[in-house]
């Protein structure tokens, strides 16, 4: 085997082998995102129910407020 087809051979098989690499590589880093989005995922809801839970104990304390409200205007109106 020629000095040539030794380089031709080795640069070829270097190539391929940092191809099947790089491959992997991306297939990692891809796995990781989608990872990353469910994760993502989870928190953006759990801060969508902590929202919710927020709201509703918002419209529970402006209903008390209100009725409080109400109340003490109908006390006076009477007075």
């Amino acid at each position: 085997m020629s000095t040539a087809s030794k380089v031709v051979l080795g640069v070829s098989a270097l190539l391929s082998a940092g191809t099947v690499v790089a491959v992997h590589v991306q297939q990692r880093r891809v796995r990781e995102r989608l990872h990353e989005g469910v994760v993502q995922d989870i928190e953006r809801q759990s801060r969508k129910l902590e929202n919710i839970r927020l709201l509703q104990e918002q419209i529970t304390l402006t209903k008390e407020l209100e009725a409080e409200r109400d109340n003490m205007l109908m006390e006076k109106e009477s007075q």
